[in-house]
């Protein structure tokens, strides 16, 4: 009699666990928390690029419009067709 209570309270304590186990295993998978997740994640992505920017010196002109300023526009020379 004893050792069949000791196996009941062994498998119910072993059940309990398990299934606390078991639900919040399967809770780290649900779209909430995916959800919650990602949106952590695009914020650092977004507080990053902002402190990027912050530290870049203004925006350099594009290679095309740098040459036109130069006037160095790459190419032959302008002229007469042949």
């Amino acid at each position: 009699m004893i050792g069949r209570l000791f196996w009941l309270a062994l498998g119910a304590v072993l059940g309990v666990a398990g299934y606390r186990r078991l639900a919040a295993f399967a809770r780290s998978f649900s779209p909430v928390t995916r959800a919650q997740a990602l949106g952590r994640f695009t914020a650092d992505v977004r507080e990053g690029m902002e402190m990027y920017m912050e530290r870049q010196p203004g925006d350099p002109p594009s290679t095309l419009e740098g040459q036109r300023r130069h006037g160095e526009l790459p190419g032959p020379p302008a002229g007469p067709a042949h």
